[in-house]
Parts: structure tokens; C-alpha cells; sequence
């Protein structure tokens, strides 16, 4: 009876240990809670300037500035229990300039109370300024390493300064989920890529193709995807920027656009039309003969007539809406031979997968091309066929 008294007391306190919880947690409120992380060219402000005088430097060279947005507890607790008052931002942003990300991140923890807090990570935004002299693959290593970000994070590039993007004018929005939440608009555009979060960046970044990362931009307090940032695929660095025209060509090529319109202007009339693109199917199909590589890119989509400002024309009327066919394909045609004009002239990087799809049909073939795949591109012929079906013309018929 005593042996088992005794085994019930040990239950009882090997019980307790476990029942004590995570000794190292810390209570959500002693957090600082960061959903945003800005990269920019070193710059000092003010303040840091100010700490320096005063013994707050330490041996580093200004190299980035690193921006970290916060939950501003203050305004959350605002909202919470319902007070008046001049309305206040749902964030602010911790600006620190170094040369070391994790540096960096420490010397935050001397002026907060609430350190760095990072599992819930929206969204990093990169200065295109700084990618023409370090690599993506330098400026992220320490978040790629870091097991507190989530590989889930959407990566940015910026043609401005990322301190513009992470600022809005609302009080009551914080920019890190704008930013992030503007990717679900891509049904009604086909000028949004496909998000690159920083697992899917691993994998661009060592796969030596170049590749395209969305642009954003931001101004007074407002923000907009614009077009996007080309990445060289040997040392990751910026090539250039395509603007929205030029992304719409490469989405089309791609077959990856879910939405947006076409304008055209209707030819015999001299009106505009509107094409509201709802499906997209592209087929590039590389091409092997006499020893000479050429693509044939075939682009079909089906969608609606959503504009017409020809009010003379029926718009249920056969010919017209093949004249609006007709007219809307030679536009798309045109956009996808301008941005591959640039690709192999201008940028010399294939920016649109032709070489993924030369390596899945010739593997051969490829694995002799893709050491200097991007120069070889820059010589090789592609043609395009457009296929645009109208399916209904809305609402308004013959009145």
C-alpha cells in the first residue's frame, strides 16, 4: 500500500511540472508585434543622428535602413474600450540604419520596450535602389534564416523607398495588410503576379533563371502595384522595371492573367471597345528544327464586351463583334511582341519561362542552352497567334 502511496505522489508531482506551461512564453502584450519589414538605402534620420552624439553609436557602416512596423497597442486599446479622442494609426514604424540585419534587430531592443516580434510577418518590402548593388539572396538572408518569419511572407520590390510604402494616410488601416491584401484584386487584373513569398523566392533565386518580382509603389499616403521588378538569375541582382503595360504582355505570354480588360479601337468606326478578359489559355510551344530553336506562342481567351462607344453598331451583331475580335487580338498580340522586343533587346533575360518550357519538352537541348540561356534568348525568333472569342455582350443589346 505504501509503494503505491508513494508512486501516487510522484504522478502527482511529475504532474505539476508538466502542467507549468512554456517557461520561456512571454504574455502578447510584452511583445512588439511586427507585420512589416522595409529595406532601404542607409540612411540616418534624425534621431539616430541625435543618439549618436550622445553614445548610442556603435562600430557599423550605413549601409541600409531597415524599417519595422508595429501594432500600436494604444490605438488598439482605443478602439477596445471604445474612447474619444483625436483618432490614432494603427501602427508606427522603427527606422534603424547598419549593415547588419541582426545587428540591426538588436539595437532595436535598446530603444522599445517590446522587441521585434516576427512569426507574424505579412510582408517584406526591398528599395530597387539597393538590388544594382547587393543581391536579393544578401538582403534576405538573415529572414530566410530566421525561424521566427514565416517562409509565408510576401516579398516587394520598390522603385521609390520602402519607407513610402509601409505609410498610409488612413488612421485606421495598417499598410502590412494593404500591401498583402492587394494580391486577391488578380481576377480583376492581369497586371498583379502571382504573390513571391520567400519560400517560393528560394527556389527562384537558386534556380538561375531570371524572374519578375511585383513592383509597389507608394506616394502621399497611398500605395500601388505598378508594375514589377526583373531580377538577373546569375547574381540576383535588378535588371529593371517593367511598368504595367509591359506586365500585362508578360501575363499574357504566360497565360498566368485571371481578369482586366483589353481597350481596342474599333477600325471602320474609330471607337473605342473594351474586352473583359474572363479566361486565358497560353500554349509556348518550343520549336526544333535544321538545328535552329524558335517558339510558337498560342494565347486563346474568352470573356465579354464591357465597353462600347460605338452607339451606331448593334452589339449583338455578328461582324461587329468579330471587328471587336479581331481588333482586341491584334492588341494583345502587339503588347506580347513589345515587351519580348524589350526582353531581348533592352533587359536580355527571359522574363516569361520560355526556357522552363524548352527544359520539360527537350531536356536535352536545354541542359546544353541553359548555362548561357538568357544571351541565347536574346537571338531567338517567337511568333504569336491570338484567339479572342466574345461570349456575350452584357446587358445591352439593340435599343
Amino acid at each position: 500500500m505504501k509503494k503505491i502511496t508513494d508512486m501516487l505522489r510522484c504522478l502527482s508531482v511529475f504532474s505539476l511540472l508538466v502542467l507549468t506551461g512554456c517557461w520561456s512564453s512571454h504574455e502578447i502584450e510584452e511583445l512588439g508585434l511586427t507585420f512589416a519589414m522595409g529595406i532601404d538605402k542607409g540612411s540616418e534620420t534624425a534621431l539616430e543622428k541625435k543618439f549618436d552624439k550622445m553614445g548610442g553609436d556603435y562600430p557599423k557602416k550605413d549601409r541600409i535602413t531597415m524599417i519595422y512596423q508595429y501594432v500600436n497597442e494604444q490605438a488598439a486599446g482605443s478602439k477596445a474600450s471604445g474612447g474619444g479622442g483625436s483618432p490614432q494609426k494603427s501602427y508606427f514604424n522603427i527606422y534603424e540604419t547598419g549593415d547588419s540585419l541582426q545587428q540591426i534587430s538588436a539595437e532595436v531592443a535598446l530603444r522599445l520596450d517590446r522587441p521585434i516580434f516576427s512569426p507574424h510577418l505579412k510582408v517584406i518590402v526591398v528599395a530597387g535602389e539597393l538590388l544594382r548593388t547587393y543581391s536579393l539572396e544578401e538582403l534576405l538572408d538573415q529572414p530566410l534564416r530566421d525561424n521566427e518569419i514565416r517562409p509565408s511572407s510576401l516579398v516587394l520590390v520598390t522603385r521609390g523607398k520602402a519607407k513610402d510604402t509601409l505609410n498610409l494616410k488612413e488612421t485606421g488601416e495598417m499598410p502590412a495588410f494593404r500591401l498583402r491584401k492587394i494580391v486577391e484584386n488578380e481576377y480583376k487584373t492581369k497586371k498583379v503576379l502571382p504573390p513571391v513569398t520567400l519560400a517560393k523566392l528560394t527556389g527562384k533565386m537558386r534556380s538561375g533563371s531570371s524572374f519578375l518580382i511585383q513592383n509597389v509603389v507608394g506616394a502621399d499616403g497611398e500605395v500601388k502595384y505598378a508594375g514589377a521588378a526583373a531580377i538577373n538569375g546569375k547574381n540576383n541582382k535588378l535588371i529593371g522595371y517593367l511598368d504595367e503595360e509591359d506586365l500585362e504582355g508578360v501575363m499574357w505570354i504566360t497565360g498566368q492573367g485571371k481578369g482586366g480588360a483589353v481597350k481596342s479601337y474599333d477600325t471602320k468606326a474609330k471607337k473605342l471597345n473594351a474586352f473583359a478578359v474572363e479566361t486565358i489559355n497560353s500554349n509556348i510551344k518550343p520549336v526544333v528544327k535544321g538545328g535552329r530553336l524558335s517558339f510558337q506562342v498560342n494565347v486563346e481567351s474568352e470573356g465579354h464586351l464591357a465597353e462600347n462607344w460605338n452607339t451606331a453598331e448593334k452589339a449583338f451583331d455578328n461582324k461587329f463583334l468579330e471587328r471587336v475580335e479581331k481588333n482586341t487580338a491584334q492588341t494583345v498580340k502587339k503588347q506580347m511582341e513589345q515587351i519580348t522586343k524589350k526582353m531581348q533587346r533592352q533587359y536580355k533575360a527571359d522574363l516569361a519561362g520560355f526556357g522552363n518550357q524548352l527544359r520539360i519538352k527537350h531536356p536535352r537541348l536545354w541542359k546544353k542552352l541553359k548555362k548561357n540561356w538568357d544571351q541565347t534568348f536574346t537571338d531567338i525568333p517567337i511568333k504569336y497567334h491570338v484567339q479572342i472569342t466574345i461570349k456575350d455582350y452584357g446587358t445591352v443589346g439593340d435599343q
